[in-house]
């Protein structure tokens, strides 16, 4: 039995797939990588992804040959160490879906897998499939937290906060900060990702203080890594595995502009309006 791309495989009749694998292979990030062409058999369709690749190693070792290096972790879509490309799709086609959680019912017996890494200048590959995300911690440092006294907590309704911004901050620290909006920008941006930090920290009153310092500090930091800007074609939120939305950004542009009014010197950022 032939697929339509030509290659032969046969069902054994109990729902186990043979799939063929196109996967990047790179020693490191100064070195040219190419694509490598695999074959796994015995596929269970109730298996992960991350899991069929875990087959694949396990036979490449078997006949003394390196396996591939890909990233991951947790495996239950919270931390969001997996970082693949499966088809020109970050996470791959399911929605709503980190890699990790994808599973291979989602495809074919004699299916075609392509699987890449995530590709941008910020995030240099490290080697095969893993890259380096350190460029979204730096980041999350230059801005995306609070200066608050640890300790006891305090009493919950001693701060109100409104229902609509408690919603709309919890929506977007779903973000785990994978960055799959990164790799499926064109422009390589990591906007989706800062909108959502500068969200659920500037929406509620803890936040707030530090919220103008905070949106000019990570856009800043964000254009010196070498992410490139948005130009709302919204790919990022099309693929994010936690659903983080648009309107995100929206809300992180209207921010930073009121933070451009703000001067940085020695001081921090002094206010030029009375």
């Amino acid at each position: 039995m032939s697929n339509m791309n030509g290659h032969e495989h046969n069902g054994n009749g109990n729902g186990e797939m043979t799939l063929f694998l196109k996967i990047w292979r790179q020693k490191c990030c100064s070195e040219k990588g190419k694509m490598c062409e695999y074959t796994v058999k015995g596929i269970s369709p109730d298996i992960s992804f991350l899991e069929m690749l875990d087959i694949l190693n396990q036979d490449l070792i078997k006949r003394g040959e390196e396996p591939v290096v890909f990233d991951h972790d947790c495996r239950e879509g919270i931390c969001g160490a997996c970082s693949l490309v499966i088809n020109g799709i970050p996470h791959g086609p399911e929605v709503l879906t980190t890699t990790c959680q994808l599973h291979m019912r989602k495809f074919k017996d004699g299916d075609t897998i392509v699987i890449e890494p995530f590709r941008a200048k910020a995030f240099p590959v490290i080697r095969d499939l893993m890259v380096d995300r350190v460029a979204l911690d730096e980041i999350i440092t230059s801005g995306g937290y609070i200066s608050a006294n640890t300790g006891a907590a305090p009493e919950a309704n001693s701060i109100p906060v409104r229902q609509e911004n408690a919603e709309l901050s919890m929506d977007a620290a779903a973000c785990v900060g994978c960055g799959a909006c990164v790799a499926a920008c064109n422009n390589a941006s990591a906007m989706l990702f800062v909108g959502a930090k500068v969200s659920h920290l500037g929406l509620l009153p803890q936040g707030e203080i530090e919220g103008r310092e905070r949106v000019y500090n990570m856009v800043k930091k964000m254009d010196e890594l070498g992410f490139g800007n948005c130009t709302n074609e919204a790919e990022c939120e099309a693929v994010c595995p936690k659903g983080i939305k648009l309107s995100n950004i929206a809300r992180l542009n209207r921010q930073f502009a009121l933070s451009s009014f703000l001067k940085k010197d020695d001081g921090g950022l002094k206010q030029e309006w009375n």
